[in-house]
């Protein structure tokens, strides 16, 4: 995967010019202008988990917007708020709703190999393999595109949203303006799945009402190639909780006789799937169907499943699907978590309380999170556990052999528009434009997006532009940019502002 990744780093686009522009020269001029205002927003902490560091983020982005000629307005919800911007033009024919995530995952500065994960630091790599740090001021002379910018979300999702307002200042060079209202709505929470967005949506129908949303999110597919995604899986979360002995015991005075709950859960987590990786809840996969023709078009996608192994570092695929497109297609069950006692130097002969792991579900178009919820809770009590939804009480612990504390959440749901929809044509178009030749178009991105409430509640298609680089460890240790990518997303906003709708 390695090779197969240099040899398309150093793949130069054809610039392109549309009515003289000259695309790629002037997106290259802005990308690099722009770099001092990404290493502001980078700057910023932007765990949604701590209000006073989001409102920050929302001063930042209010100052920046309003600063290029957009009205901004802040959305209220019983959290950190929604930040709408907007542009009119003269005798614009539709309005194009653009989402931006602003907020990151939480961080553990140990773990970075850097000062600090909200000090944006440039790196190149060097012959053993090895990113070195060099001064941040030489993106601003004869910067190299395979160098990259770490920091919390350069990626996911600061890169692409200072991506845009780069575009937007090129629009303005250009004495150009689309031919569309812009509306764009910067979302604060969507790291803890967005849970106010629902209910804002509804309640500011009219301010976000749009005939198109296009989203400014994700990464392009693992060949770097200009990708266009047309749908993303929804997302539920599931919290299990087996309880054993009320505090730790000591594992040689009460072992054999008190049970493990870490055992216990293990076995109930491994019940869940079979030894292909597929999940054995009987109904977890109704509703899927792949025609001929939806099968043909994952084909189009040019990945390499070889490759796609060797960068996993795996012998063989779950069997889910036939493809790795394919399985993107079926709702997923992960265990994303787990959590007894104590493990290497700090590990204890004892057994463990309780033993908990968090779940989530990845939902496809057909799926009910409701429904899915209900299988995974109908296997544990078919399995002999009475639940409850908090720390059992001395009466329940006297009175069930088998207890589990349960709690779930709905974030989102998935959204799917056809690779022929005014506004994949539209999009497909301006790539084009961009790069000369047709995006890769993928039918369901793997990840999740809060997106459906828009298209649910506002009625309007949906698709995204990926652009950052397929291996930029977001939401881990040293999440990064690759700087070719990050310009590559201005010339690609920036013919998307300039296509006609």
């Amino acid at each position: 995967m390695k090779r197969f990744i240099y040899l398309l780093v150093i793949i130069t686009f054809p610039s392109f010019s549309q009515k003289g522009v000259d695309l790629q020269k002037v997106s290259e001029k802005h990308a690099v202008g722009s770099f001092k205002e990404l290493y502001e927003l980078l700057s910023l902490s932007n765990d949604a988990h701590f209000p006073s560091d989001i409102e920050k983020n929302v001063l930042w982005c209010e100052q920046a917007f309003t600063k290029r000629g957009f009205t901004t307005q802040r959305l209220a919800t019983p959290a950190a708020p929604l930040l709408l911007a907007e542009k009119k033009v003269k005798n614009a024919k539709k309005t194009v709703l653009i989402y931006l995530q602003i907020d990151g995952q939480p961080t553990n500065p140990s773990k970075w190999d850097q000062e600090n994960p909200w000090k944006p630091t440039l790196k190149e790599k060097d012959e053993l393999g090895t990113w070195n740090t060099i001064a941040y001021e030489r993106l601003y002379e004869d910067l190299n595109r395979d160098w990259r910018i770490f920091a919390r979300s350069t990626s996911d999702a600061k890169g692409p949203a200072m991506a845009f307002i780069a575009s937007v200042d090129a629009l303005k060079e250009l004495k150009a303006e689309p031919n569309y209202n812009i509306k764009v709505i910067m979302d604060f929470e969507e790291e803890l799945g967005s849970p106010n967005l629902p209910n804002a949506v509804t309640k500011y129908k009219n301010e976000l009402s749009a005939d198109m949303l296009i989203i400014y999110d994700g990464p392009r597919h693992v060949s770097n190639e200009p990708t266009l995604s047309f749908g993303a899986r929804g997302i539920c979360e599931i919290t299990l909780t087996t309880f054993g002995p009320r505090s730790p015991m000591h594992s040689g005075n009460y072992g054999n006789y008190t049970p493990n709950p870490a055992l216990r859960l293990s076995k109930l987590l491994a019940g869940m799937k079979d030894d292909e990786g597929r999940v054995t809840l009987p109904g977890f996969y109704d509703g899927v169907v792949l025609t001929e023709d939806e099968k043909k078009i994952l084909k189009q996608v040019p990945d390499d499943e070889n490759e796609i192994r060797k960068f996993l570092g795996i012998a063989e695929p779950d069997k889910v699907g036939t493809s790795f497109q394919e399985s993107l297609q079926y709702p997923s069950l992960n265990i994303r978590g787990l959590d007894a006692l104590f493990v290497g130097n700090e590990s204890r002969t004892l057994i463990p309380a309780t033993a908990t792991a968090e779940i989530d579900i990845r939902l496809v178009p057909s799926s009910n999170p409701d429904r899915l919820i209900g299988l995974v809770k109908k296997y544990v009590e078919e399995q002999g556990y009475h639940l409850v939804d908090r720390e059992p009480t001395e009466t329940e612990r006297m009175k069930y052999p088998k207890l589990a504390a349960f709690h779930s959440t709905i974030s989102y749901g998935a959204f799917q528009t056809p690779f022929n929809s005014e506004t994949g044509i539209w999009l497909s178009k301006a790539m084009v434009k961009a790069f000369g030749k047709e995006p890769i178009k993928v039918r369901t991105a793997g990840g999740s997006i809060p997106i459906s409430p828009f298209v649910i509640t506002l009625g309007i298609p949906a698709v995204a532009v990926p652009t950052v680089n397929a291996d930029n460890n977001q939401h881990a240790e040293n999440e990064n940019i690759r700087v070719g990518n990050y310009m590559d997303a201005v010339k690609t906003f920036l013919a998307i502002l300039l296509e006609k709708l």
